[in-house]
């Protein structure tokens, strides 16, 4: 029950938030006459959202599967090359500045070359988002590993405990708010870049339908395609969240005693 409390006292202002802005949108509109194809009114929006709600599906899906396999393939790549790195200080040396200076490099320009290698598939879209979301899990997961408490590790290692079990015990479960934390950034950026990638060349998602609406200057649409873009990486950002909670739940049952002290 007090968590209900605590969770509605959370969300509540933000929902009167949002409702007030919708409402002074709607009034403004309505007030000086703002024709729709400048700025739409939110009831404009939502009828457009339910007249062509049909359209929409087959494009979700499409950016869907696009960021996810994008995003546990970024993944898979960040763990390994993390766990490399904090085994070898000299590659850490070596490649941890590449790797910083690969962010540089802004994903709009790597994208066409990316479709000029491997195509108009669906390999292309997939690695755009595989390269968005690789960087910030493997700089966490990096730094999670190396701030592993030493006095766990030392203990550990005069029990007899080898590297294996001092790795499994000790410093990938102090590394796993990191990574759930480099996974949260990733969650949210691996829609985008998925939409980014369908940009430069792609016959379904939301990427492409919203150049299309663009290029016809339906606003309404627009709108409705940045609504549903936002809310698939909200979906998969709590996705994220409710694994964390899962994998790490003594870190949540810590939290929930601090804060019933603060109470």
């Amino acid at each position: 029950m007090n968590m209900l409390k605590k969770g509605g006292t959370v969300v509540l202002p933000s929902i009167v938030a949002i409702l007030l802005s919708l409402i002074i949108w709607e009034l403004a509109v309505k007030i000086w006459g703002i024709e729709m194809w400048i700025l739409p009114a939110p009831s404009s929006i939502i009828q457009t959202f339910i007249q062509s709600m049909h359209t929409y599906p087959e494009h979700i899906w499409m950016t869907t599967i696009e960021a996810v396999l994008g995003f546990l393939l970024g993944i898979s790549f960040a763990l390994i090359l993390a766990f490399f790195l904090d085994w070898s200080p000299l590659l850490r040396k070596s490649i941890y500045p590449i790797l910083l200076f690969s962010q540089t490099i802004p994903i709009i320009a790597i994208a066409p070359l990316l479709i000029i290698w491997f195509g108009y598939g669906l390999l292309p879209k997939v690695l755009v988002v595989a390269l968005v979301t690789f960087f910030p899990v493997v700089v966490n997961v990096i730094e999670g590993l190396q701030s592993s408490d030493k006095d766990m590790i030392r203990l550990v290692r005069s029990m007899g405990g080898t590297q294996w079990q001092v790795f499994t015990n000790v410093r990938f479960p102090s590394a796993l708010p990191y990574l759930f934390t480099g996974l949260r950034i990733g969650a949210t950026y691996s829609v985008l870049a998925a939409v980014i990638s369908e940009w430069v060349g792609a016959s379904k998602g939301l990427g492409i339908y919203l150049v299309k609406a663009q290029s016809a200057f339906a606003t309404d649409k627009v709108f409705v395609i940045i609504a549903l873009i936002s809310l698939l990486s909200c979906l998969l950002f709590l996705v994220v969240l409710l694994i964390s909670r899962l994998a790490m739940p003594w870190k949540y049952k810590q939290y929930k005693k601090r804060s019933s002290r603060d109470e």
